[in-house]
């Protein structure tokens, strides 16, 4: 069934109203994957995932993915659907959620996003677009070789007299996002504030509501967290870790950065001990969970679920 905009004079004809998109969103650990595999029975729904590591074939204990038992309750999308020396971006996620929720909503069924990337799934459900394109790797390589060699402060300069308004928003120091901005006006021919304006007023062809799981209490998630980290070590974590890496995870330009993974490389070198790689990914986790946490607060949610 295709839940329908609700508008609030009860104005527009069932023909009208846009189809529902629902996303669940929270950190890592809440048990989004849990309440989104109900939400999609009851509402009869197909997930999509919303996680930027969960695209890779073969990371699966580390990322928590739906195994076979969910899969064939309700259909996944987005799920090992890049081998793991591939770079993913938001822009590739793009392009294969929306072709995923136009499938879905073509057969009749809700599109249920479940992810902790904000920034993918916030794209999706906003419709904007990514304004910086394609990278520019030769540009993007003098801009850093010239913050080496002049300082940030410098190349922030340079980005004040391009685009003084993303240069009142940069801080000098965040040379990576100043980087950004230099190449979008260099690249469009607009500055970065003008494309993200434009991007801003695209709109999706659905309506969303967004479901946010937390926690009233910060230290009730990093319990769960410690526990899904056990969780993930007894289900053979460090022997899907060691796999990987004899794929060639360690060069990948994305995969290699995922937390549950990275960790184990200083101890594959003998640098480091097991148990400093639990500890390891225990507080890279919840450090991600504490960004994941202020990224949702800023979005709009319809709904809140605490756990």
């Amino acid at each position: 069934m295709v839940h329908h905009l609700n508008y609030p004079d009860g104005s527009g004809s069932p023909e009208d109203r846009l189809p529902e998109v629902i996303a669940v969103v929270g950190p890592t650990a809440i048990g989004k994957s849990a309440y989104a595999l109900e939400l999609a029975k009851a509402c009869g729904g197909e997930i999509v995932s919303g996680d930027s590591m969960q695209v890779y074939r073969g990371m699966d204990i580390g990322t928590a993915k739906a195994g076979p038992g969910e899969r064939k309750e309700i259909p996944h999308h987005l799920l090992d659907i890049a081998e793991i020396d591939e770079a993913f971006s938001a822009g590739k996620f793009l392009d294969c959620a929306e072709k995923a929720v136009r499938d879905i909503l073509s057969r009749g069924k809700t599109p249920v996003i479940c992810g902790g990337t904000g920034l993918y799934i916030e794209l999706l459900l906003t419709g904007r677009k990514l304004s910086d394109g394609t990278p520019d790797e030769r540009l993007r390589a003098e801009l850093f070789d010239y913050a080496e060699k002049h300082g940030a402060e410098a190349l922030h300069g340079m980005l004040a007299e391009e685009d003084p308004e993303a240069a009142a928003a940069i801080h000098p120091n965040n040379v990576k996002r100043v980087v950004r901005a230099i190449e979008i006006c260099r690249r469009s021919g607009m500055t970065k504030t003008e494309a993200d304006r434009r991007s801003k007023e695209t709109r999706q062809s659905f309506s969303s509501r967004v479901i946010r799981m937390t926690c009233r209490d910060r230290e009730a998630l990093y319990e769960r967290i410690e526990r899904r980290v056990d969780e993930m070590f007894s289900r053979g974590l460090e022997n899907e870790v060691r796999e990987l890496c004899a794929r060639g995870l360690r060069e990948s330009p994305t995969a290699s950065q995922a937390i549950g993974y990275k960790e184990f490389y200083p101890y594959f070198d003998g640098l480091i001990s097991i148990g400093d790689v639990r500890a390891a990914i225990v507080a890279n986790t919840r450090h991600y969970a504490k960004r994941q946490e202020t990224w949702f607060r800023r979005m709009h949610a319809d709904e809140t679920v605490f756990v």
